[in-house]
């Protein structure tokens, strides 16, 4: 592949007059002409070849093709980017892995409210010029988030965009299908099942959200038959006992044992109910008697079958009273019929008594509506036999996650994993590839010849196709290239609430369909909350949108300083976010994008300093002649082995931290402050370091912060193609911890000095005369003098004052600059204030009911608290 050239690098007259007059590093300038950079070198489309022990992929989680990018997909794709970059640097055939989800209960809920707009629906619309409509809402808006992550940077294979309903991945799908039916996996019964009112579907248990919510508890007097009285039952769906077909108590409660196999009389409908035992009743709830109603309730259901009971159902799935109810309450909405059914009873004197009651209640995650439980017909999915391959692979190692104790809660689940409902009863998405012809049941992946035959309505879950998204979008059924080339992946990036839903099904189809796991790693990353530790939400004034961060744009409500977030820029937000990366939740932090920011500015003007310091035909080969120059290239080979080993780990926020620490404390805050002098000479040896020294902390840089570092290396003299590549493998530095222990002396003496002096109210700019007594200083001496602006002689004079530096002392002699009267009245002040806090903390922890009582960690605080006290007041 061949990659453009940015610049002729500083040995072009125009590149140093460009830098010259750059100032200010602009990302919004930078960015968008750096990424169109990428774009067009191809880079980003590797060539299939090899294994894929050569290469290093990552597939994407899919992001819905209704979506744009919120905070959860720019926090999780820095971190994949960061990944697929380093290893890009490394040389690697690194290929990610893009594409989009068809999305279908989203998708089509979005359409059909478009619909509801223009005054029609998909009802009127029929359901192939429905799917045209959805198909052309695709179109124009599919592309948004693909666009937004190029903005922030994410080096995706855009060239191989992949779509869930593209036709290879519909043959990949509906071949997976088949195979599964064939095998007995797959099949089709009356169940009880999760019913979203809201898209008028069934859904899976993992697409239901418990909330806690506050009911009435109706206690309601069911007569008995024999006309003894009545048995009470207590519930808080009282519109659902129209559907009542058995009471039920515990065998073994005493209260009833007499009652057991007599009759009582259904209210409002006059059905005749048999009193059962069975030992799932609660004896503590309610009154001890169960209403069973298999129709509309799992628990009743399985009762139920126990028992033999019939199956009623008077809610039908547009959540209206069917005419399996007396005719007075058909067509009403299940909460009309509540307050009908009440009303009744209460009439009849039946309602024994009321009482509010705190439970949880399932909710449908996709919509937002109260589930209601409904028998329906679905296809199913045993997955017991798929299970059990997919929990030897992660308890063998050859699936690991990141942190392991996610490895516990995947098998668990795993371990009591239950059948899956895998119809969707949507026009949007993979339609089922089974028809039905009176009795006959055809299943194929194309229709049956002959007349009369139907396929069936329903889709399939969209969860069901995003398990073969690691190896269908490389091709498969067929064996492509690309597929022997980049598969099986390397991690998967996630979040941990589709641990369930799509990191455990993509290995069990992994396993099934192509005999190994799809990637190697699972990293499940924290979440990041909003400021206050709500979870971030448009609706709630908590979401905050990454481009506002970006390219600047308004504060949500959630940020109380309010006004506008400035342009930080991409890099400083993957920075940022990276810094953010915990194994914990995390709450955003605004000031960690800042600090991105100031990494960004820090690294290009310490690079403008050293670019415009250098020869352009400067040297490469690298002699460092001086303690600093042997010091920091120890430090860099430190920082790069460190930072690596960081992101090889997936600890990004020690290995962002790590870069901040070296970029704006050692090379900038330090090197470049001892190097000044020399830099100014033009030193030939010195121009040689800076340039490696620079180069090399750009390329540990560059996938966390790639736009800067791209935007510099382009300056650099001899650069070559993109820094994006990666470079030629630089022979690795000796760490030289005689420099590292020369100069972390001479900074830690200067910053002795540098305190001392503002303790002691010297002037910034006033040079004070002081004698050198330690040891340790022959090749930093200089150093010490000229950064902490002092001037050693040999003058025998009494010192004025003397501050402890490793290896000795800085005597300070006699100077008009130094007011020893205000120094000393600072230092009373100073020793007085210490020492009455190291009274009240001594105080404090020789009270015994303080250090019985207090956590652990709370007395631990205050005894370091004291010893540094006690520490500062020795100094003084």
């Amino acid at each position: 592949m061949r990659l453009p050239r940015l610049t002729g690098g500083m040995s072009d007259p125009t590149a140093r007059s460009t830098l010259e007059a750059k100032t200010r590093y602009d990302p919004a300038e930078v960015e968008p002409r750096i990424a169109q950079v990428w774009l067009d070198s191809g880079l980003f489309h590797p060539e299939p070849a090899g294994s894929p022990q050569e290469s290093y992929s990552i597939a994407i989680p899919p992001p819905n093709v209704t979506g744009s990018l919120h905070m959860g997909h720019a926090f999780q794709d820095s971190i994949m980017d960061t990944l697929i970059r380093y290893h890009r640097m490394l040389g690697r055939r690194t290929k990610w892995i893009l594409g989009t989800d068809h999305a279908g209960i989203a998708t089509q809920a979005q359409v059909e409210r478009m619909l509801a707009e223009e005054g029609t629906s998909r009802q009127e619309l029929g359901r192939e010029e429905f799917e045209q409509r959805v198909w052309q809402w695709r179109e124009q808006y599919g592309g948004q988030i693909v666009n937004q992550l190029k903005r922030l940077g994410a080096s995706c294979d855009y060239d191989d965009e992949r779509f869930t309903l593209d036709p290879p991945y519909v043959e990949a799908v509906l071949r997976v299908f088949v195979a599964l039916y064939e095998k007995g996996y797959i099949y089709r019964d009356r169940y009880m099942v999760n019913w979203d009112p809201g898209s008028r579907s069934a859904i899976s248990d993992l697409e239901v959200e418990d909330r806690e919510v506050t009911d009435i508890l109706y206690y309601i007097d069911y007569p008995l038959a024999s006309g003894s009285g009545a048995i009470t039952v207590a519930t808080v769906r009282p519109e659902t006992m129209l559907a009542d077909t058995a009471i039920a108590v515990h065998p073994e409660d005493e209260r009833y044992r007499r009652l057991v196999g007599e009759i009582a009389i259904l209210p409002l409908v006059g059905r005749r109910l048999k009193i059962i035992a069975d030992a799932y009743v609660k004896r503590d709830f309610g009154t001890g008697a169960l209403k069973i109603t298999p129709g509309h309730d799992p628990n009743d259901f399985e009762i139920g079958r126990r028992h033999g009971l019939k199956q009623i159902s008077v809610i039908g799935e547009d959540g209206r009273i069917t005419d399996a109810a007396p005719e007075r309450f058909v067509g009403l909405t299940a909460a009309e019929a509540q307050e009908a059914v009440v009303a009744e009873l209460r009439e009849q004197g039946l309602v024994a008594r009321t009482e509010p009651y705190p439970h949880t209640v399932p909710y449908s995650h996709r919509s937002g509506e109260r589930i209601e439980p409904l028998i329906s017909l679905q296809w199913f999915m045993r997955m017991d036999e798929l299970a059990r391959p997919a929990i030897e692979a992660v308890r063998r190692g050859r699936v690991r996650f990141h942190p392991e104790r996610w490895a516990r809660v995947y098998v668990d689940w795993m371990e009591n994993i239950q059948p899956w409902v895998i119809s969707r009863q949507l026009w949007w998405g993979h339609r089922i590839p089974v028809w039905y012809r009176g009795e006959q049941i055809y299943v194929a992946t194309s229709p049956p010849e002959g007349e009369g035959w139907e396929r069936d309505p329903d889709v399939l879950d969209t969860w069901f196709s995003s398990a073969l998204w690691p190896f269908a979008t490389l091709g498969w059924p067929q064996d492509t290239r690309e597929l022997r080339s980049f598969y099986p992946t390397d991690v998967l990036v996630t979040a941990r609430d589709i641990i369930f839903l799509w990191v455990a099904r993509m290995v069990m189809m992994g396993l099934e369909f192509t005999d190994q796991v799809p990637f190697a790693d699972v990293h499940i990353h924290a979440v990041i909350q909003a400021p206050d530790g709500r979870r971030m939400s448009k609706s709630l004034g908590t979401g905050i949108d990454p481009l506002d961060l970006i390219e600047g744009g308004p504060r949500p409500p959630v940020f109380e300083a309010g006004g506008e977030f400035p342009a930080y820029g991409a890099d400083a937000l993957r920075w940022g976010l990276l810094a953010m990366a915990s194994s914990q939740d995390v709450k955003f932090a605004e000031d960690k994008i800042s600090q991105g920011l100031q990494l960004t500015n820090k690294l290009w003007n310490a690079s403008r300093l050293i670019l415009l310091g250098v020869e352009p035909d400067a040297g490469a080969d690298v002699n460092p002649r001086t303690v600093e120059d042997r010091w920091i290239l120890s430090r860099l080979e430190r920082a790069r082995t460190e930072i690596d080993g960081r992101i090889e780990r997936y600890d990004f926020s020690h290995a962002a931290l790590g870069l901040y620490d070296f970029v704006y404390g050692e090379l900038c805050d330090w090197y470049l402050e001892l190097v000044k002098p020399r830099l100014r000479a033009g030193e030939a040896e010195l121009q040689a370091t800076l340039l490696h020294v620079l180069t090399q902390t750009l390329a540990i840089a560059h996938p966390m912060i790639p736009f800067v570092t791209e935007e510099i290396y382009r300056y650099l003299p001899g650069a070559e193609g993109l820094l994006a590549a990666g470079l030629p493998e630089a022979p690795a530095a000796q760490v030289d911890e005689m420099a590292e222990a020369s100069v972390g002396r001479v900074i830690e003496a200067i910053q002795a000095l540098r305190g001392w002096r503002d303790f002691a109210g010297v002037r910034a700019a006033a040079t004070v005369p002081a004698r050198l007594a330690a040891e340790g200083y022959e090749e930093t001496g200089e150093h010490l003098a000229r950064l902490a602006r002092v001037a050693f002689t040999s003058d025998g004079a009494e010192p004025v004052a003397t501050v402890p530096v490793p290896g000795g002392a800085v005597e300070i002699l006699p100077s008009d600059d130094v007011d020893l009267e205000g120094a000393e009245r600072r230092l009373a002040a100073r020793r007085a204030k210490l020492e009455a806090e190291i009274e009240r903390v001594e105080g404090k922890l020789g009270n015994q009911g303080f250090v019985a009582k207090a956590p652990p960690e709370v007395v631990a605080a205050e005894r370091a608290k004291l010893e540094r006290l006690r520490a500062e007041l020795e100094a003084l």
